[in-house]
């Protein structure tokens, strides 16, 4: 597939994991502070919620990223992170899950 239509479909993803954050009501209107955005931890998960940085951080590189036409990130890797979020919750996040497991394998083969 042309790097075009992989950024396509990954666009199409992005907009997918951003109606079901709406869908489970975890979209936030508000940004965390910016000291939040300062941890050294992986997914910022000393300072955010996993759908926190999901929201202001993954989605926001990745839009950026398509915007400016820079080439994809190669390996993802978030929705082990997200099952592990999930698991215990009373909502289900298996749509998002599934959401971030396809631009996971479409960062892979990139």
């Amino acid at each position: 597939m042309t790097d075009t239509g992989t950024k396509k479909q990954v666009a199409d993803r992005l907009l997918g994991i951003e109606i079901e954050l709406r869908r489970l009501r975890l979209w936030e209107h508000e940004q965390p502070p910016a000291e939040a955005f300062q941890s050294t931890q992986p997914f910022c998960i000393d300072t955010l919620e996993f759908t926190q940085w999901v929201q202001f951080v993954f989605l926001e590189r990745m839009k950026f990223i398509i915007e400016s036409a820079q080439p994809l990130p190669k390996v993802a890797g978030i929705a082990p992170m997200a099952e592990e979020h999930f698991r215990g919750r009373s909502e289900s996040g298996q749509n998002l899950i599934q959401e971030l497991e396809a631009v996971d394998q479409l960062l892979s083969d990139n």
